[in-house]
């Protein structure tokens, strides 16, 4: 076995490794197989680790970022006079919801909702194809593989699902509830998540787009106080929603371990709606214009 270790270490880079075979490392340098990484000796070693809580809030915001674009678009595309945006906002859920589940059930292991990981232990783990070695500077070795198994490719299978059930479910209902929308407008929610889903597997979207989100929503509703804001449900969902991620998103970085001291920072979470609502009567446009019109 010592003899094993000694060849193995010869490996180049970070995640090149050995086979190993009814307890002996046999062949070429080389990539891992899915769901194996290579460990200190260099050998190929499947992960059997869970994944920490900090990985799981990973997976939780991405699961949550469709469903809030979802009902973004919804409310955006519905019309003031529509009355199926809210059976829209739940089917936009069971959707995102279903496809969570599924995802969960066909990764390893097969058929429970858990899964195995191999863990999380440098930032260059996302990115393999940046680290084939070349030992001669001329071949290269390549190892690129999915080291923080299976944290990067479950959400896009879990993506891949949200399309499926989305096309599946979403275009009959529309079809049948909305009635207040004219023929072109009515899809036009379902075109956006066409949109959006690549453009989420490719930015992987954070923070800054929810505030984004907010700002554009509740401008484009005209709300400029909290009474237009608690006038109609449909923006109360919205308005919850954006809370919900927020509110998410500070519990992944504080991951509340003093909770005396992580807690009140949630008291942050209602500040940016807040803001726009105190400040919005200042900067409305017809505001400024019949201001600069006379002269002040």
């Amino acid at each position: 076995m010592g003899v094993s270790v000694a060849i193995s270490s010869t490996c180049p880079g970070l995640y090149c490794g050995r086979m190993m075979v009814n307890s002996s490392v046999e062949g070429e340098c080389g990539v891992c197989p899915r769901g194996e990484r290579a460990n200190i000796q260099k050998v190929c070693e499947r992960c059997t680790e869970s994944p920490e809580l900090y990985d799981w809030l990973y997976l939780g915001f991405m699961a949550m970022l469709p469903l809030v674009l979802h009902w973004f678009f919804i409310e955006w595309y519905s019309g003031k006079k529509s009355s199926s945006a809210l059976l829209q906002h739940i089917t936009a859920m069971l959707e995102c919801s279903v496809s969570a589940v599924v995802t969960l059930l066909v990764t390893e292991p097969v058929g429970l909702l858990s899964i195995r990981s191999c863990g999380v232990q440098m930032l260059s783990d996302w990115y393999t194809m940046l680290y084939n070695p070349s030992p001669d500077y001329i071949n290269t070795i390549h190892c690129t593989q999915e080291a923080v198994y299976p944290l990067y490719t479950i959400v896009l299978i879990y993506y891949a699902f949200c399309l499926v059930l989305m096309m599946m479910l979403r275009p009959l209902l529309v079809k049948k509830i909305a009635f207040g929308l004219g023929k072109s407008d009515r899809f036009k929610s379902i075109y956006a998540a066409l949109y959006f889903f690549p453009i989420l597997t490719v930015l992987q979207a954070v923070g800054g787009g929810l505030l984004f989100t907010l700002a554009v929503y509740m401008s484009a509703s005209e709300i400029q106080s909290f009474k237009n804001l608690v006038a109609k449900k449909k923006r109360l969902v919205v308005l919850f929603s954006h809370w919900l991620l927020h509110a998410y998103g500070i519990i992944s970085i504080s991951r509340l371990d003093k909770l005396e001291q992580d807690l009140p920072l949630l008291a942050l979470v209602p500040g940016p709606a807040l803001f726009y609502i105190a400040t919005a009567k200042f900067t409305e446009p017809s505001r400024i214009l019949s201001e600069g019109g006379n002269g002040h």
